[in-house]
């Protein structure tokens, strides 16, 4: 688990169809200091196990729904920087929310407007989405935790502001319209969604007086 506030960012070396080598290229201390073999790191928001240890970034490995879901294999991501955030710490700060590192799909970003005091970005995002998204709510591109600012459902497309110092220290800052980014839809929609929808798994009751009164609310 992770909370969409970037640590560095690093750039990303394919060794294998599903193995990559990635190294660091900023703030490589805050990754570095207590990174051990195991861990979870999110790279542009896809949750990978560290696999080895190198003296200035680490090798991991994605599995074929990974690949499916995610910008890892585009060689488009290869040519710029990722982010990275290693996983939440039990009793640490949750300055952004709760991000999974398991990326829903992938976004494309249509235009970024910079106002007075942020970015205005706009992405597409597929109907499997755009369907948990809302205005202020939160959403995860490329691991990065952000408000919606505004919601087009006929055009499936919404807008965050990016302060500054977010655009400055994410690669949000290196994106142009038409690139493909990674989207993960707050794990809060997803529940509210399975537990409303009806079905042979579902065990619903009424909610009447007395089953208030029954299970403490008085």
């Amino acid at each position: 688990m992770f909370t969409g506030l970037i640590q560095g960012l690093g750039k990303i070396k394919p060794l294998s169809k599903d193995s990559w080598q990635i190294s660091f290229v900023s703030h490589s201390d805050a990754i570095m200091q207590d990174l051990a073999y195991g861990d979870s790191v999110a790279v542009d928001g896809v949750c990978l196990t560290v696999e080895e240890i190198l003296k200035d970034g680490f090798i991991a490995t994605a599995s074929p729904e990974t690949l499916l879901r995610t910008t890892l294999s585009r060689e488009e991501t290869q040519a710029r920087y990722v982010n990275l955030e290693t996983s939440l710490r039990v009793g640490g700060k949750v300055g952004g929310h709760f991000v999974m590192g398991h990326v829903d799909g992938m976004g494309e970003l249509i235009a970024a407007q910079q106002t007075a005091t942020s970015w205005e970005m706009t992405f597409a995002a597929p109907d499997a989405i755009a369907r948990y998204i809302v205005p202020k709510g939160s959403i995860a591109i490329n691991g990065i935790s952000l408000t919606v600012a505004t919601y087009q459902p006929e055009h499936s497309q919404f807008t965050v502001a990016v302060i500054p110092l977010t655009y400055s220290e994410t690669n949000l800052s290196h994106l142009v319209p038409g690139s493909w980014v990674n989207l993960e839809a707050d794990i809060l929609g997803k529940y509210v969604e399975k537990f409303l929808s009806p079905g042979k798994n579902h065990h619903q009751e009424d909610i009447s007086p007395a089953f208030l009164v029954e299970h403490g609310y008085l």
